[in-house]
C-alpha cells in the first residue's frame, strides 16, 4: 500500500501530464522552458524521482508531439532540447531505447532534409544524433542503416552556419570510430563532400578524412580527382587542409597518380587557355581550330604576343595561382617524392608556370620550388642553366623569390617555351644535399602568409 507521500507525488505527476495534454502551443512552450531550466544535467534516477518513477510517460508525449509537428517546426528547438535531457542523462539507456523504438532516428534525419526548418532546429537534431552515436556501436550502425551518412553529408554541404557545420563534423567523426561495418560508407561520404561549394564544409571534410585515412587503411580511387579539384580553390584554409591530406596520401597507392595530377595542374588546360584568347584573335575562328602547346600558347600566339597586340586581356580565374607551392612542400618533406616528381617532368612544368604572367604569386612559388630542385639535383641545375641561358640563370640564382618582377618579355617567353627533360637514367644527386631547416608546419605557415601578403599588394 502506497504512503501518503507517494500518493501526493503520483497526483502531481498526473496533474502535470493532464496539463500537458490540455495545453495549446503557447502553454506547451512554457512547460518545455520550465522543464529545461529545472532538469538540465540531471541523471536518469533523478529524472525518475522528479516524475515519481513516471518520466517515460512524459518522454512518450514529447516523442509523439515531435512526430506530429516536426514538419511545421512548431517549438521544435525546445522540444528537441527536452528530449535531449532524457537521452543524455547518465543511466538513461531505457529512455534511448524508447526513443528509438518509435522511429526517433528516422525523424531526426528527416528534419535535416526539410527546407522550412531553421538551422537552429537542425543543429539540435544533430546534437541528438551525436548522443545516439556516442551510446555504442549498434546505435552508430542504426544511424548508417537509416541512410544517415548521406543525409548528414548533404546537410553539411548545404548548411550556412559554421557552428552547425562543426557539430556535423563531430557527428561524422563519431560515426567513423568504432563502426567497422560502416566506416567505409562514412569515408566515401566524406570524399563525396569535397566537390561541394561550401569552403567550410570542404575544410571540415578534409580534416575528417585525415582522421579516416589511417582507420580505413586504403584509398578510394575517386579521391585523386576530388583532391586535385579541391586544390583549385582560392580559400587558404581549404588549401592548407588539402596540403596536409596530400602529404598523408602520398604514403598510399595513389601516390603516383596524385603527383602526376599535381604536376599537370601547373600547366593551363586547353579549355582555360581558350578563355584567354582576345576577341580580335577569335574573330572568324574557334579555339578548336588552333593547336595548343603545353606552355599554353594557342594557334602559335604566345601570351606575350597577345599582350603586345594592344588588347586588354581578361584575367584568368585563379585556378593555378596557389598550386605551385605544393610540390615544394612535398619535395622538402621527402626526397624520394622529389625524385618521382622529376620523373613526372615537374621541372619543365615549373618553368612554364614561372612564365605564367597571369598570376604573379604562381610565378613566385614556382620559382622557389625550382630553386629547391636546382640546389638538390645537379642534373636539374645543368639543364635549367642550359635552358635559361646565363643571364636569366644568374638572375634566378640571385633572388628566385623576386625573379618574376625582374624578367622582361623575352625571358618570360624563354621559360614558357622551355624544353627541359630530366632523364630517368643517370645520377640525380651529386655530392650535395641541402637542408632548408623548415618544419612542415612552418612551410605551410610561410606559404599561407606569403600568399596573403602578395594578394594584398595586388
Amino acid at each position: 500500500m502506497t504512503s501518503i507521500k507517494e500518493q501526493a507525488a503520483i497526483s502531481r505527476l498526473l496533474s502535470f501530464l493532464q496539463d500537458w495534454d490540455n495545453a495549446g502551443k503557447v502553454s506547451r512552450r512554457h512547460i518545455l522552458n520550465n522543464f529545461i531550466e529545472i532538469n538540465q544535467g540531471k541523471t536518469g534516477p533523478e529524472l525518475e524521482q522528479e516524475f515519481s518513477q513516471g518520466a517515460s510517460l512524459f518522454l512518450v508525449r514529447l516523442t509523439t508531439w515531435l512526430r506530429l509537428t516536426y514538419m511545421t517546426g512548431s517549438c521544435l528547438e525546445k522540444l528537441l532540447k527536452s528530449i535531449g535531457i532524457f537521452l543524455s542523462a547518465v543511466s538513461s539507456n531505457r529512455y534511448l531505447i524508447e526513443f528509438l523504438e518509435v522511429g526517433g532516428v528516422l525523424t531526426l534525419l528527416e528534419i535535416l532534409a526539410l527546407e522550412k526548418i531553421s538551422e537552429g532546429d537542425k543543429k539540435e537534431s544533430i546534437k541528438l544524433l551525436q548522443v545516439i552515436a556516442n551510446s555504442g556501436r549498434k546505435y552508430k550502425e542504426l544511424i548508417c542503416e537509416s541512410y544517415g551518412v548521406r543525409s548528414i553529408a548533404e546537410f553539411l554541404a548545404k548548411c550556412k552556419s559554421e557552428e552547425t557545420q562543426e557539430e556535423v563534423q563531430v557527428l561524422l567523426d563519431s560515426l567513423l570510430h568504432g563502426n567497422p561495418k560502416y566506416q567505409n560508407q562514412v569515408y566515401k561520404g566524406l570524399i563525396a563532400l569535397l566537390p561541394c561549394t561550401s569552403p567550410k564544409a570542404q575544410q571540415l571534410s578534409l580534416q575528417t578524412l585525415r582522421t579516416a585515412q589511417p582507420i580505413i587503411g586504403s584509398t578510394h580511387p575517386s579521391i585523386v580527382d576530388c583532391m586535385l579539384n579541391v586544390l583549385r580553390t582560392v580559400h587558404l584554409e581549404v588549401q592548407c587542409e588539402a596540403i596536409k591530406l596530400i602529404k598523408d596520401l602520398v604514403n598510399y597507392d595513389v601516390c603516383v597518380p596524385l603527383l602526376k595530377g599535381l604536376v599537370d595542374l601547373l600547366i593551363p588546360s586547353f579549355k582555360e587557355t581558350c578563355k584567354l584568347q582576345p576577341k580580335i584573335l577569335n574573330a572568324g575562328r574557334s579555339c578548336q581550330g588552333h593547336q595548343v602547346n603545353r606552355q599554353g600558347a594557342v594557334g602559335g600566339w604566345s601570351k606575350q604576343a597577345w599582350e603586345r597586340s594592344g588588347q586588354r586581356r581578361q584575367r584568368r580565374p585563379r585556378d593555378h595561382c596557389s598550386s605551385n607551392h605544393r610540390p615544394r612542400v612535398l619535395a622538402h618533406s621527402n626526397l624520394s617524392l622529389a625524385e618521382e616528381m622529376l620523373h613526372l617532368h615537374v621541372v619543365p612544368s615549373l618553368m612554364a608556370a614561372m612564365g605564367n604572367t597571369d598570376h604573379s604569386n604562381s610565378q613566385r612559388q614556382a620559382s622557389l620550388t625550382l630553386e629547391f630542385f636546382v640546389q638538390t639535383f645537379p642534373v636539374v641545375e645543368e639543364q635549367v642553366r642550359r635552358s635559361m641561358g646565363e643571364e636569366l640563370y644568374k638572375l634566378f640564382l640571385s633572388n628566385a623569390e623576386d625573379l618574376y618582377m625582374k624578367m622582361d618579355s623575352v625571358q618570360v617567353d624563354i621559360l614558357a617555351a622551355n624544353k627541359v627533360n630530366v632523364s630517368k637514367t643517370g645520377p640525380l644527386y651529386g655530392s650535395r644535399h641541402f637542408d632548408y631547416g623548415l618544419g612542415d608546419q612552418e612551410q605551410l605557415d610561410d606559404i599561407t602568409h606569403s600568399q596573403e601578403d602578395k594578394e594584398g599588394k595586388e
